[in-house]
């Protein structure tokens, strides 16, 4: 990546709105998270045959943060993938996510974003999760530490962070936005029915009210029976795109689907208008990476 576009993203990044914390997760856990129990018997494993996968750590102001990398075994100058979690955390369907971009070519990696505020694996309520975990986890916060990731897999020497993407899930899916205008070297987005209208943090914005700071393209995944995404909000984010410095961004809205339809260990997977969005987001990489 450019050093005069990293030097720029990171001014961005007011530092005194960034509490400096020690890190409550310090390593990745196995499996699912218990919050998701029981899992899908559909569930996808992708192998790591072929693959460099597993764990590694991020240097940041605060210490190591955990997150899981993949790519090629074979080869260098991996076009770069930012993969954000869902609100329960890098447990194992965002690991595979990472597997199956590498499968495609890609460096990807999967920072667990909420290491200083608590481990989500172990929480078993959603309503406790959100309230004790994630509405503490504000975006200044998310991202520095997208940029640190950034800058680790730069230092890895198998990764192009000029050909830099991102791509998230429901609470990711809200940060692909805001991470794509806090960071002008971002060349591609997609976000998987991330909200467009708020922000999970008192204080923050909402992707609608950075619309018109992204120049990416953004490829936006959306399910028409969306409880929680009304389907308005979702066009007029992206005509906000359009009108302003992304006017090649995108959307799918697939009717009667709800949210979290590419989330293959739980009861919303839906088969076919999840591989036909897998399919749109790697032809999606492949054309603006």
């Amino acid at each position: 990546m450019n050093d005069s576009l990293v030097s720029h993203a990171a001014s961005l990044v007011d530092p005194r709105r960034v509490d400096r914390r020690s890190f409550v997760v310090t390593s990745l856990g196995a499996g699912f998270a218990l919050s998701v129990l029981p899992v899908s018997a559909q569930t996808i494993t992708t192998s790591t045959e072929g693959l460099v996968a597993g764990e590694v750590k991020i240097p940041t102001p605060d210490g190591q943060m955990p997150a899981y990398r993949a790519m090629p075994a074979a080869g260098s100058a991996f076009p770069t993938i930012l993969v954000v979690q869902e609100i329960f955390g890098v447990h194992e369907h965002i690991k595979d996510i990472c597997r199956r971009l590498a499968k495609q070519g890609f460096f990807a990696i999967a920072p667990e974003l909420y290491a200083r505020q608590g481990d989500p694996s172990k929480v078993t309520d959603i309503g406790k999760l959100l309230g004790e975990i994630v509405s503490k986890v504000p975006d200044a916060q998310v991202l520095a530490d997208l940029d640190a990731t950034v800058a680790y897999a730069k230092s890895t020497g198998k990764a192009d962070t000029v050909r830099l993407g991102i791509t998230g899930f429901c609470w990711g899916g809200r940060i692909v936005y805001m991470y794509a205008a806090h960071n002008p070297a971002v060349r591609a987005g997609v976000a998987w029915y991330g909200v467009t209208a708020k922000g999970f943090v008192t204080g923050d914005r909402s992707p609608l009210d950075v619309a018109g700071q992204i120049s990416a393209p953004i490829l936006g995944l959306y399910g028409g029976a969306d409880q929680g995404i009304p389907a308005e909000t979702v066009e007029k984010m992206f005509a906000a795109l359009r009108s302003g410095k992304s006017p090649k961004s995108e959307f799918t809205i697939y009717p009667d689907t709800p949210h979290a339809f590419n989330a293959d260990y739980r009861p919303s997977y839906r088969k076919a208008q999840a591989e036909d969005a897998w399919a749109k987001m790697l032809a999606w990489f492949k054309l603006n990476l």
